[in-house]
């Protein structure tokens, strides 16, 4: 045990919650009894169930026909919370089919699951109780008034009259809440019932919590079980299902749970509160040895598929199709969906994170929550990010000029060191400790690293920042042309073009820049179908930026079909990230990703992915002035900010970094570099753009406008 409720206190209901949820569970499993936890019915554990993150799934070990006004509140919440409800019998799930309107497809009935006892004789282990010889009726389970043992008991002389040798065994220490309440006046007055009919010798307490092993020997000594519960509105007995799993002969009352297991003459049913009946079944079943075998035999078959280990299979058989489910049908957490949120203002720059995951060397890969992870080491990936953001941050846009000025210069540091110049290529990941980890890095790194290169070149007005970058530039462009990754020439076009912004005149980088868009336009006219209009057979991650790519390059050197490629794959896209009747971005997961011949994976979304479409859109909107863009890059930016799946920010205003990405139940808290910098350069994008509000887009388009993509 980890963590421990106090039953009435309920700040520990919500601590647990904050447990659960930053230790990174995957799904928890909740055993809910009405009596176990604080508050009317139980209702405090409420509090922890509307602030989880992570898919629930609920066994209830009791469901009323007749709940009170505080109960059905309960269960009626507890439903909705949970991802999906466990029960132990069929007619549980009819209850909550009929009584609570829940649908039979998020119930699962597993039955109560027992241990794989072997079918072996009684007399094996009635010397250990020193009941040789004798016949044994056995009653066990927590002690409480509604048990009815007092039945059995008024039934004794009428069974001894005819079976001199036997004795009941009552196994089991008094309920908590019973002692609590009343201390052992039950119990007290089980035994003076005993002394009053005269049975006290044929009659053994066993007051205590048996261990297993004792449990196993109890139950196997028995030659008849019996459960003479007082009411119907029982729909589990564990008791009853190991007696059954022991293959023992078993009289009982009529309750929900008995008459479901006793079924096909597994057992035997008598009326409630009827000493006279019980007498008749244990007499009859005690003088029919072929009877009671045969009955032995039909319950040890039958409880062969609820052993613990088929239980087991079946419980994680429900988790992952929870899982599944949570996947296809993400919710928020209530206190996500209540959150206030601020979807259609830009926030205010802050570049606090970025300047903690920063230190001598360049730019940290990731984070601890919102600890810099010195342990993962950089990548020349996210410092590239980060120098295009410290360049754009030092022009027109607010902030601190000479932080920026000096965060600039510090990435560009790291591009130089992770340049192999006997390479003529980047490496891409270095250690803590300053060591390379391979001397080639991916065709996307280095593409990326030109990318912010040229952004230098094309956006800084810093000479000795610009002088290093152009020298920089030149060694590393040439190899951009013998890659084969369509994201390395996409982010190498990017970086050619912001190059070309600043040196139009430059041939050499023109006749690059031209090569590179006209290979994206290549393989998107041998790829693209009717149903398909895209570059590959598959998306996966910053695809946005091969449609931009085509855009910027179309745009520059007057390639009317780069340009109505752009718009028709961006188009394309847009749809794929913008699901039907779902007023939300979005992006396309990184678990599976989308291919022609597989669903698109939902989950887990990744800032990089609605960084790339804002980029992507408002580069579509600043050609067209088609406000349908500019809709779809605010969508995708309030995605940030919270309308999203789960309805929760992923940028934290109280350290301007960004969540790492969403998984179907909760926010990957962790504020990595490439999260973080993917939000700076969606707002640097949306904020240089002097983009209207949402709502007054809104209110445009209400008015007649309607997209025109490709104008």
């Amino acid at each position: 045990m980890r963590i421990e409720l106090m039953q009435e206190d309920i700040t520990s209901y919500k601590r647990a919650a904050d447990f659960l949820n930053f230790n990174g569970n995957d799904l928890v499993c909740l055993q809910h009894e009405y009596g176990i936890f604080g508050g009317e019915a139980g209702s405090h554990i409420l509090t922890l169930l509307r602030n989880l993150k992570m898919p629930l799934v609920t066994t209830l070990h009791t469901v009323l026909r007749d709940p009170n006004f505080e109960q059905r509140e309960v269960l009626d919440e507890l439903a909705q919370l949970s991802d999906r409800l466990i029960v132990m019998s069929q007619y549980a799930a009819d209850l909550l089919r009929n009584v609570y309107s829940v649908p039979g497809e998020r119930i699962d009935v597993i039955p109560h699951g027992v241990p794989d006892l072997p079918f072996t004789d009684p007399n094996y282990f009635k010397d250990i109780f020193g009941c040789e010889g004798k016949s044994v009726l056995l009653t066990f389970g927590l002690l409480s008034p509604n048990k009815g043992i007092e039945n059995v008991i008024r039934g004794l002389p009428a069974i001894l009259s005819r079976h001199q040798d036997l004795v009941y065994i009552i196994s089991g220490a008094t309920h908590p809440h019973i002692r609590r309440r009343e201390g052992e006046r039950y119990r007290d007055e089980l035994q003076a019932l005993a002394s009053e009919y005269g049975v006290s010798s044929h009659v053994i307490f066993n007051n205590r919590f048996v261990s297993a092993e004792e449990l196993i020997e109890q139950v196997g000594a028995a030659d008849i079980y019996i459960t003479p519960y007082r009411q119907e509105a029982q729909v589990v007995s564990g008791t009853l299902a190991i007696a059954l799993s022991a293959g023992k002969a078993i009289i009982s009352t009529p309750y929900w749970h008995a008459k479901e297991l006793l079924a096909d003459a597994r057992g035997v049913l008598v009326p409630f509160d009827d000493p006279q009946s019980i007498a008749q079944a244990a007499n009859s079943l005690l003088e029919n040895d072929a009877e009671r075998h045969a009955m032995r035999k039909r319950a040890y078959l039958h409880s062969r598929g609820t052993t613990w280990q088929k239980t087991a299979q079946a419980y994680m058989a429900s988790f992952q199709r929870a899982r599944t489910e949570r996947i296809a049908r993400p919710r928020a957490p209530l206190q996500y969906i209540f959150a206030t949120k601020e979807t259609d203002l830009l926030p205010e720059f802050d570049t606090t994170h970025l300047v903690s995951m920063t230190d001598d060397t360049g730019i940290l890969q990731h984070s601890i929550f919102t600890v810099p992870n010195s342990l993962e080491g950089y990548t020349t990936d996210d410092n590239a990010r980060a120098l295009i953001v410290s360049v754009l941050l030092n022009g027109p846009l607010p902030g601190n000029r000479d932080t920026h000025a000096l965060l600039s210069r510090r990435y560009l540091a790291f591009l130089w060191l992770a340049f192999h110049e006997k390479k003529v290529r980047f490496r891409n990941f270095l250690g803590y400790n300053r060591e390379w980890h391979e001397e080639v890095g991916s065709e996307d790194s280095h593409g990326r690293a030109l990318w912010a290169i040229g952004t230098v070149l094309g956006r800084s007005d810093d000479p000795g920042l610009r002088g290093a970058a152009g020298r920089l530039f030149e060694a590393a462009m040439p190899a951009t042309l013998t890659f084969s990754s369509p994201r390395a020439w996409a982010f190498s076009v990017l970086g050619m073009q912001a190059y070309l912004d600043w040196f139009p005149g430059d041939r050499v980088v023109q006749g690059a820049r031209d090569l590179l868009a006209n290979k994206l336009l290549d393989i998107y006219e041998r790829t693209h179908s009717d149903g398909w209009q895209w570059f590959e057979e598959s998306l996966s991650y910053s695809n946005a930026r091969l449609s931009q790519a085509l855009l910027v390059a179309g745009l520059s050197s007057g390639n009317r079909r780069m340009i109505d490629v752009g718009y028709e794959s961006l188009n394309w896209l847009v749809a794929a990230q913008h699901p039907k009747d779902e007023d939300i971005f979005v992006p396309v997961g990184s678990m599976g990703f989308f291919s022609q011949s597989r669903e698109k994976a939902r989950f887990d979304q990744q800032p990089v992915e609605a960084c790339a479409t804002i980029s992507a859109c408002l580069q579509a909107y600043q050609m067209t002035e088609d406000k349908a863009w500019l809709e779809e890059a605010w969508c995708a930016f309030r995605w940030f900010l919270g309308e999203n799946d789960l309805q929760v920010s992923l940028y934290d205003n109280s350290t301007g970094g960004c969540r790492d990405g969403l998984h179907p139940d909760r926010v990957n808290e962790n504020q990595g570099a490439e999260s973080t910098l993917s939000f700076l350069m969606a707002l640097i994008d949306m904020q240089k753009t002097e983009t209207p509000t949402v709502k007054e887009v809104k209110q445009e388009m209400s008015v007649g406008l309607e997209p025109n993509y490709a104008s």
